[in-house]
């Protein structure tokens, strides 16, 4: 017989997930329908987005040369009932407290600090870059981890490196752009360009280093259409990059710099996130969301 979710100790609460202790060493990492924007947790959900942003962590932990957090299947005897296909059991690890970020491509505050500096977190980069101009190799460009609510800082590799030490400093760098290497290129494969992502690490109990959290989902990367790619506009996206247009466009009436709170979503705007996310898991893991745990 399966646990019940108040078996398990709630740990702490994220902007779209929750995390429970099982044990000493695992923990219950469980994605909610929830969806945030700008620093805000909407009030509105997207049906299913749990279950696609597990599934899709799932097909990358599998996919990717690299060790990860996961300590069982997604249908683990050890997960409830009434969050399997939205939860993972995982191995409790020493976090590192640096979000890491890989850019493919020029755009998103990357490209607002270009224009301001000529440089994304402290890397010069070449004049005459444009929105969607593809870098000649990605860049890692972390960030500190900002409470609930508040932003992620972007930092030089330097900072990183005077936080976690030299050695894990050099380890996130190395394991962010190989990461973000092989799944790019798979990606691309699908005809998807994945113009950047974050990642987070922690440290396990022999000192490894460790992908942790979710992966290469639509929340934490910008997937773009590669047949519709052009360098010099914003692009087509399948991430929650749609979401935020529509919060910050003319019909949503919101000012992302007053104090008011974003408006519900649309009925249409939640329908086709969705649609979204679905196409962005089945285009590139090959796989059928409505064979997903609990999927419908």
């Amino acid at each position: 017989m399966r646990p019940a979710l108040t078996d398990y100790h709630h740990l702490a609460s994220g902007k779209v997930r929750e995390l429970y202790q099982i044990d000493a060493d695992h923990l219950l990492f469980v994605a909610s329908d929830r969806i945030s924007a700008y620093d805000h947790i909407l009030d509105s959900h997207i049906p299913d987005k749990g279950r696609i942003l597990t599934a899709m962590s799932v097909f990358f932990f599998d996919f990717l040369d690299a060790p990860n957090h996961l300590a069982g299947p997604p249908d683990d005897e050890r997960i409830p009932e009434e969050v399997l296909g939205r939860a993972l059991v995982v191995r409790r690890l020493q976090m590192m407290p640096v979000e890491c970020v890989a850019r493919g491509y020029l755009t998103g505050s990357g490209i607002v600090d270009y224009r301001a500096t000529g440089r994304v977190c402290g890397i010069e980069l070449p004049a005459g870059l444009t929105e969607a101009s593809k870098f000649a190799e990605p860049l890692f460009t972390p960030a500190t981890k900002a409470e609930l609510g508040e932003h992620d800082e972007n930092v030089s590799y330097e900072a990183v490196a005077e936080l976690v030490g030299d050695e894990h400093a050099a380890q996130l760098r190395d394991l962010t752009l190989q990461i973000y290497r092989q799944a790019a290129e798979h990606a691309l494969s699908k005809g998807i360009i994945i113009a950047d992502t974050k990642f987070e690490f922690g440290v396990d109990v022999d000192g490894q280093m460790v992908l942790a959290d979710e992966v290469f989902t639509p929340d934490s990367s910008r997937y773009w259409r590669a047949d519709a790619y052009q360098e010099g506009v914003v692009q087509e996206s399948f991430d929650k990059q749609f979401v935020r247009n529509w919060l910050t466009g003319p019909e949503s009436g919101w000012d992302r710099h007053g104090d008011a709170p974003p408006p519900p979503l649309p009925r249409d705007v939640i329908e086709a996130t969705r649609a979204r996310y679905i196409e962005a898991y089945e285009r590139i893991s090959g796989l059928q969301f409505t064979d997903w745990i609990g999927a419908t």
